[in-house]
């Protein structure tokens, strides 16, 4: 599985921005669709999950209300849609796919990674 992430940029605090990640390969749609995000010094942290039948998306707590998980059918691109921006926001984000069903939250859990798009919220 192959994974294109795009949509980063600069904005200000609280304008909005649209992430999207593309999967291609075998047996994409059965893998769960994750959104990582890691900034300078710190270590990478789960930002939200789309389960693979598009059943049930799962949010970290510090992006709950603002950023909403979304695709057209399965298979298609995940977006995140990331509203109200802080500069807290700001770092490099990464989609991922993972074979687990449940709420994969930790950066083990999945097999296949993007390369990132940054993200940069200024005050």
């Amino acid at each position: 599985v192959q994974l294109q992430a795009s949509g980063g940029g600069s904005v200000q605090a609280g304008d909005s921005l649209r992430l999207s990640c593309t999967a291609s390969g075998r047996a994409v749609t059965a893998y769960g669709m994750g959104w990582f995000r890691q900034a300078p010094g710190k270590e990478r942290e789960f930002v939200a999950l789309l389960t693979w039948n598009g059943g049930s998306k799962y949010y970290a707590d510090s992006v709950q209300g603002r950023f909403t998980l979304s695709r057209e059918y399965a298979g298609s691109p995940v977006y995140l849609q990331m509203d109200n921006l802080r500069p807290e926001d700001s770092a490099v984000y990464y989609c991922a796919a993972t074979k687990f069903t449940g709420w994969a939250q930790r950066a083990y859990d999945y097999d296949f990674w993007g390369q990132g798009t940054l993200v940069t919220v200024s005050s």
